[in-house]
């Protein structure tokens, strides 16, 4: 039998600890809690698989929280919760390192499916194949091929770079400020890097203007849709 998920939840709000300890207890995750960030960091060392955090706590800025949880656990998925819903927001707790970004009020379903898509880009880093699936999509990153299905797809060298990056990082939100820095050196505007994502669309999508694979995080950044299990056996038997 193999053993639980241990899930560090860091939260002010006793309700809130008791829906997820009660929601993620169904599904498997053994959940430890934390109501305040000196807390947090004792837990820590109990080395959770993920992370959630609650940015408003009464001690610590939760950013500040979660610059400390990426020195001391660069490779744990967190997941952030918060109040906040703005884009500013949304993009500094991203560009800390943070893997996804829930609003509060949540759906326990979304935020399920939120963990998983995190622990599924957590494998993709750890243990990353050389040929990435998804749907029709799949790109070979040690030949640098691309294909839709059977056919071939010519891509210019910055929109290979561009879906490498993505593929590497799939379920993931990439910011803009982070896409910018690993493409050029010298390009600081957004709409720079719109220009590249729509061709890569119109060469990948059946529909560019109704993408399946590289999604828009409105004012935040993009992602490339995490593949479902199924879609990765064919990459793992090759």
């Amino acid at each position: 039998m193999s053993t639980p998920l241990k899930v560090l939840v860091i939260d002010d709000e006793p309700p809130i600890r008791k829906l997820l300890r009660m929601g993620l207890g169904t599904q498997g995750y053994d959940v430890i809690e934390a109501p305040d960030g000196v807390t947090a960091l004792e837990r820590l060392a109990e080395r959770p698989g993920l992370v959630i955090l609650d940015l408003g706590l009464p001690d610590v800025a939760g950013l500040d929280l979660l610059r400390t949880i990426r020195s001391r656990a660069p490779a744990v998925p967190v997941v952030v919760l918060s109040s906040r819903d703005d884009e500013a927001g949304k993009v500094q707790a991203l560009d800390l390192g943070a893997d996804d970004y829930v609003t509060k009020p949540f759906g326990m379903e979304e935020l399920l499916a939120r963990l998983r898509t995190a622990l599924r880009h957590q494998l993709q880093v750890q243990g990353e194949r050389p040929v990435f699936r998804l749907g029709d999509l799949s790109v070979d990153l040690v030949r640098r091929l691309v294909k839709i299905g059977d056919r071939d797809v010519k891509l210019s060298p910055k929109e290979y770079e561009l879906l490498r990056l993505l593929v590497q990082h799939a379920g993931k939100v990439l910011t803009h400020k982070f896409l910018l820095g690993h493409l050029w050196d010298d390009y600081t505007d957004a709409q720079y890097l719109r220009v590249y994502v729509r061709q890569l669309r119109q060469k990948i999508e059946a529909d560019p203007e109704r993408p399946r694979y590289v999604l828009t995080e409105t004012g935040v950044g993009y992602r490339l849709r995490a593949p479902d299990p199924e879609e990765t056996r064919p990459a793992e038997r090759g």
